[in-house]
């Protein structure tokens, strides 16, 4: 079942805005980030090497999600310069093209898991006092087709990279019931198959269409739902 876009309410703009974007150096993170300085936010955009982010538009910051030490640092750096974090993108990712569960390489699971998972939910546990502390903070996470695990979607190979997205839909969804009704709204996003170091030069979509739908999930207004996962502007299942 869709929801149409035209049901939610958007903010016209994100002048007022703070935004951090994770793996914003390159692919959908890089259009995210562009997206959301074009709508005026103040986009902080985390790379592991801050040197790739070149965007005059955007205050670049070291953040690698597996650093626990940089987690801290960065939102820390956000809080002392600006006071406050309205937008977090979970978008940094890797993908591991292992085989079926049992020829699994255990050492690609976990770092995995470190990369696609923890990263999110620790960077998100730091972020949220801030999160919070207006009305209507928003968290994007990016998920995938790959994750959905609903109506017999889990057949074919890449176990660690689809239970990776699973847990982060799991993440949505207990961010929504736990601070929802403190004003948090969390969703993630399904960008589809798009053409980036991850997806290959065969996908069919560029990275700007892959952003459109985080870029628009940033924009939802105070009161606009949460913990659901969207694809094309459209809410799609689990």
């Amino acid at each position: 079942m869709s929801q149409p876009h035209s049901e939610v309410d958007l903010k016209p703009d994100l002048t007022d805005d703070v935004a951090l974007v994770t793996g914003a150096n390159r692919g959908i993170g890089a259009e995210i980030a562009a997206g959301l300085a074009e709508l005026g936010a103040t986009v902080y955009a985390g790379a592991r090497d801050p040197n790739d982010v070149t965007a005059a538009d955007q205050r670049a910051v070291e953040l690698d999600v597996t650093d626990n030490g940089q987690i801290r640092a960065a939102v820390d750096r956000i809080e002392r310069e600006r006071g406050s974090l309205d937008v977090l993108v979970n978008n940094a990712g890797i993908f591991s093209r292992s085989g079926p569960l049992h020829e699994m390489d255990e050492a690609d699971f976990d770092r995995t898991m470190a990369v696609n998972l923890r990263g999110p939910v620790l960077l998100t546990k730091r972020a949220l006092p801030l999160l919070l502390d207006g009305p209507g903070g928003r968290v994007v996470s990016m998920s995938s087709g790959l994750g959905r695990f609903t109506e017999g979607r889990m057949e074919g190979e890449y176990p660690p990279y689809r239970l990776s997205k699973v847990g982060l839909g799991g993440l949505t969804a207990y961010l929504d019931g736990e601070y929802g009704d403190r004003g948090l709204i969390a969703n993630a996003a399904s960008p589809g198959w798009v053409r980036t170091d991850m997806g290959g030069d065969g996908a069919p979509r560029p990275p700007s269409k892959g952003a459109e739908t985080p870029v628009w999930l940033a924009r939802f207004a105070p009161g606009s739902p949460g913990g659901l996962l969207w694809k094309d502007r459209e809410r799609v299942p689990w």
